[in-house]
């Protein structure tokens, strides 16, 4: 953000920052209206917009555009939609709206989510004059592509690529980035390098209009608590915008390397789709009632599971997908960006792939499970679909404990993790349930006896008399936020003593003004300083189900407070200064807001009467 940008927003932190798409693309939007992150032609793609990723101050990788003499602004959400809207004014009181939003309509058969990005300037008060700037980057910031002028459109080339950005702004005066009268409505459309059939303007007056009632019919159709109703709509959406359509992957987040904390080298690459996430992401899902985003991530990881099919080894599943399932992700920095704020490095892929991580059998049959059992969908699952989710089974069994990188995908050495034992254990648990649910009687005893065996084996080895707690890992005395999620997956019940002084001892050791951390002890970077959200999330459900309610909505309020401006959480937050950092937005967050404001709300009934408040 530039000195004069900044100075016309005194307290506006980094991730104040809005985020736009369609399922097909993604960009975020800062406070004066500058498209900072843009990856083309999709989610995963290579970032032509990139000035997040480069210093305080870039001079490219942007789109922005500044009223001469900028004093100041607001910005907001249409209402239940991804639309974003951003008035920014100049010192004379010239002021005008900057309307932003990825098409998205519905059709027979499928929506419509063209690789497309509209942007509409509206004159509202006096005689801004605008310089519109377009400054795209390609190859990761390393190449500037070469600009062809032409009637009403700008085209960049270069890296086997094209972008074509299409106006019925002055041309000339966009070219040359000299400012212009705004006293008409104004549209720049952002798209493939293919010739526009209509006018700009009556392209985004139509596509506008379709964006905003696909928007508004598909939050229409949300479930959603009687507390927090704003707050949970909001994350729906976000929670949409970190889906791909056309796979049904989602995505952790749709940016890479914003740092987990200040001057830190934790700077990792989100726009991939994490199965250990399924669970608790078609939790959410399912909820909110987004029955069809459920069965396309359903589809999604049911793909990855036939590509992981190994015979009689089951089906052993990478720790991280691409959005097209089986990519290759090697991890990479690139040099030609200096980094969020400056700090790097930035990383291209995610080493995690290549990991170890056990649990992620478990929450993948726990999400696959709702299959077999949800009778609004079109075609629930049958014997079929469990033979192919037993692969997972097997291998589920044979390294429920065997050391592994765990949940937080520790670089250092593998150690036997509870957290991973427990969700092997509930994704058998899970088989055994589904196999009843089908008549399968012999299978589902085969796996009941085989989760209550490991079951037994969990709670002798793990749990610590002398600490009244289970601990991180076999051998142990560590503690860990995932443990919260012990009662969650049905592992043992929320009032039981053990998992009691497992709440205590997490609260003791990893609070942090206020905010949880995910773990204690240091890792390959040294010690965390930010708290991880969603522990945070967690916490607050955990207190709950052990009856503090008080305490849990206290949390949760807390957590509430640290979304920026527009409603949105990244991964982390500083838990001193408030300050968000990780990649943002962030879709675990989100779930967790999700699904922690459907346990807390009271409710309909009970908010009706005003009982309870």
């Amino acid at each position: 953000m530039n000195p004069s940008v900044r100075a016309a927003f005194p307290g506006a932190q980094p991730l104040d920052l809005g985020v736009v798409g369609n399922c097909t693309l993604s960009a975020l939007v800062d406070r004066a209206g500058r498209i900072g992150w843009m990856c083309w032609p999709r989610i995963d793609g290579d970032p032509v917009f990139c000035a997040l990723l480069d210093g305080e101050d870039p001079a490219h990788g942007f789109l922005d555009a500044l009223p001469v003499g900028l004093s100041g602004g607001t910005q907001r959400y249409r209402r239940n939609t991804a639309i974003l809207e951003t008035e920014l004014e100049d010192r004379e009181g010239g002021r005008f709206r900057i309307i932003d939003f990825a098409p998205r309509a519905r059709r027979p058969g499928s929506p419509i989510c063209p690789p497309m990005l509209v942007r509409r300037l509206e004159p509202l008060a006096g005689q801004p004059l605008v310089t519109l700037r377009v400054r795209p980057r390609f190859d990761w910031g390393a190449e500037e592509p070469e600009r062809h002028l032409g009637g009403n459109t700008l085209r960049f080339t270069g890296s086997g690529q094209a972008l074509r950005v299409t106006t019925d702004a002055p041309v000339g005066h966009v070219a040359q980035e000299t400012p212009f009268l705004l006293d008409r409505p104004v549209t720049i459309i952002i798209g493939s390098d293919e010739t526009l059939a209509e006018a700009p303007g009556l392209i985004a007056d139509r596509l506008l209009h379709e964006t905003e009632e696909d928007w508004l019919d598909w939050s229409r159709g949300l479930n959603i608590p009687f507390e927090w109703q704003d707050a949970v709509i909001r994350s729906a959406i976000t929670l949409k915008l970190c889906a791909f359509e056309e796979t049904g992957g989602v995505v952790a987040a749709p940016t890479t390397s914003i740092p987990e904390a200040p001057n830190t080298e934790r700077t990792w690459d989100y726009r991939f789709c994490w199965p250990r996430d399924a669970a608790f992401t078609v939790a959410a899902m399912n909820i909110l009632g987004t029955t069809h985003t459920m069965e396309r991530f359903i589809r999604y990881i049911t793909t990855v599971v036939r590509l992981a099919e190994d015979g009689e080894a089951g089906a052993e599943l990478k720790p991280v997908y691409t959005l097209v399932p089986n990519g290759s992700i090697p991890e990479h920095s690139e040099p030609a960006l200096a980094g969020f704020l400056g700090m790097g490095p930035v990383r291209v892929g995610n080493g995690a792939a290549d990991q170890v991580q056990n649990d992620s059998s478990g929450a993948v049959l726990m999400a696959t499970s709702r299959m077999f059992f949800d009778r609004r969908l079109r075609q629930p699952a049958g014997e079929a679909e469990f033979r192919l989710m037993e692969q997972l089974g097997i291998h589920a069994e044979r390294v429920a404990l065997e050391p592994d990188a765990g949940i937080w995908e520790f670089r250092g050495p593998p150690r036997v993790r509870t957290f991973s034992a427990v969700m092997c254990w509930a994704g058998l648990q899970r088989l055994g349930a589904v196999a009843q649910h089908l008549g399968l009687e012999a299978d589902s005893r085969r796996w009941c006896v085989s989760a209550a065996r490991l079951r037994d084996q969990i709670m002798t080895r793990f749990f610590r008399p002398d600490l009244n707690a289970f601990t991180e890992s076999l051998g142990s005395d560590a503690m860990d936020a995932s443990l919260l999620l012990l009662q969650a997956v049905g592992f043992i019940p929320a009032d039981d003593a053990r998992f009691l002084g497992t709440l205590d001892l997490i609260g003791k050791r990893l609070m942090r003004d206020g905010f949880l951390l995910r773990y204690e002890g240091p890792d390959d970077f040294g010690r965390p300083e930010t708290a991880f959200l969603v522990c945070s999330f967690w916490y607050a459900d955990a207190l709950a189900a052990a009856g503090r309610v008080r305490e849990a909505r206290e949390m949760f309020e807390r957590i509430l407070s640290r979304r920026n401006h527009l409603g949105l959480l990244s991964e982390d937050l500083d838990p001193r200064s408030g300050q968000l950092w990780g990649n943002f937005p962030q879709a675990y967050s989100h779930v967790g807001l999700i699904l922690s404001a459907n346990r807390l709300s009271r409710s309909w009934d009970q908010g009706m009467r005003g009982e309870g408040e």
